[in-house]
């Protein structure tokens, strides 16, 4: 099967519709798949071969956010199949035309609605309400992440309209990477955090378009709050609101309780989680699925988590970790307390969250479901194509 991936974003940069497409195109390859990615180019990267597939960098004539405008995506060669990582302003768009022209089938993955305030916000309630409805419903398959945050979605109402299209394929985690037997020991040593530290982390990209996302003062606040200095956090993860959130740190006396690592390669990611004593992700707006949350859970540490569709479906509370409210400085602060004066219920939780991970969200088992979900498209078209 020839299959082209579609995205706005890829690694390098770490953000969680382009992960889930390099795994996607991984596992496809793994399974004998000649796999192509389109994206656009960021930072001069090359394209090349990656893991088995190809990746092709295009040229973006302009970038709005995660938004590039890449007009190479309507001349996409001839394949089996195309599967959209949406959203993507513009290559979605350009993808629709070239269904149109060509009749190429595609699928979609919908990661997450497009959210912001102010005049962005209601650009992005106008594209959702007037492009993407028409490109969810021509697509031959829509993928939630999670259907607990496609319930609560914006286009629950396009979903419903679709609904036998519409399925969960779910994100998933390298169970074999992340792993309860790592040993975080020399990360902690790096970062000077001795054994008697209780050791909390947050992974997230911190930059202007997830700002509203991500939690990351909510966090500092609770920590402010709790005043402990035998509890420390460490930010993992690159963007230009670093120096932003260093600096609100500083203002609220927490010096070294909190330090921000800047952006971690792939290959070292698990030993860090395996340095922290717990995972804490206070998403503030929506998380359609949370990735560091599985992966977290993957190495055995309890998660600390917002209850917002999509992630609290990851994370079962009193079992795998807590859920709080969402924005709730004074809830997060309480729970971390909580946490952190608990060893033995750290350990159970943990323990908990790998097997919920091994169960549901292994890589492998996601892989067979994507790769059912191609075939049975593929069946479907090639049929109507002949009729």
């Amino acid at each position: 099967m020839r299959i082209a991936h579609v995205t706005a974003t890829f690694p390098p940069y770490r953000a969680g519709a382009g992960n889930v497409c390099f795994h996607n195109a991984r596992l496809m390859a793994e399974r004998g798949h000649d796999v192509t990615v389109y994206t656009a180019r960021l930072n001069n990267e090359p394209s090349g071969a990656l893991e088995g597939f190809t990746v092709k960098r295009l040229a973006s004539v302009l970038r709005i956010g995660n938004a590039p405008l890449t007009p190479r995506l309507l001349r996409l060669p001839k394949y089996d199949l195309v599967h959209l990582h949406y959203p993507y302003i513009f290559g979605a768009d350009f993808l629709l035309l070239h269904n149109l022209l060509h009749r190429q089938p595609y699928v979609v993955t919908y990661h997450n609605d497009l959210s912001w305030r102010g005049w962005k916000g209601r650009l992005f309630s106008l594209y959702q309400s007037m492009n993407a409805r028409i490109i969810l419903h021509r697509a031959e398959r829509i993928m939630a992440v999670n259907w607990d945050f496609g319930q609560c979605s914006k286009t629950l109402s396009v979903f419903m309209r679709n609904s036998e299209k519409v399925i969960e394929v779910s994100n998933g985690v390298d169970t074999s990477r992340f792993s309860p037997e790592l040993n975080g020991d020399a990360i902690r040593s790096k970062y000077d955090v001795n054994p008697d530290i209780t050791l909390i982390g947050f992974v997230g990209v911190m930059d202007t378009v997830h700002y509203l996302k991500g939690g990351v003062p909510q966090l500092i606040q609770a920590l402010a709050a709790i005043g402990n200095p035998s509890i420390r956090v460490m930010f993992i993860g690159g963007g230009a609101m670093i120096p932003l959130y260093t600096a609100l740190a500083e203002r609220m006396g927490l010096g070294s309780l909190v330090f921000f690592t800047g952006f971690v390669p792939d290959e070292d990611l698990p030993q860090h989680y395996a340095a922290m004593d717990f995972v804490v992700q206070p998403s503030v707006l929506f998380e359609s699925f949370g990735l560091a949350v599985a992966e977290a859970m993957a190495c055995g540490k309890p998660v600390i988590a917002s209850a917002l569709p999509g992630v609290r479906t990851l994370v079962v509370d009193g079992v795998s970790g807590r859920l709080v409210r969402a924005g709730d400085v004074a809830d997060l602060a309480t729970k971390i307390e909580s946490m952190a004066a608990d060893p033995a219920t750290r350990k159970r939780m943990g323990l908990a969250g790998r097997r919920r991970v091994e169960e549901r969200y292994d890589w492998h088992q996601i892989g067979d479901r994507l790769e059912q979900v191609y075939g049975e498209v593929l069946v479907r078209t090639r049929r109507t194509v002949s009729l």
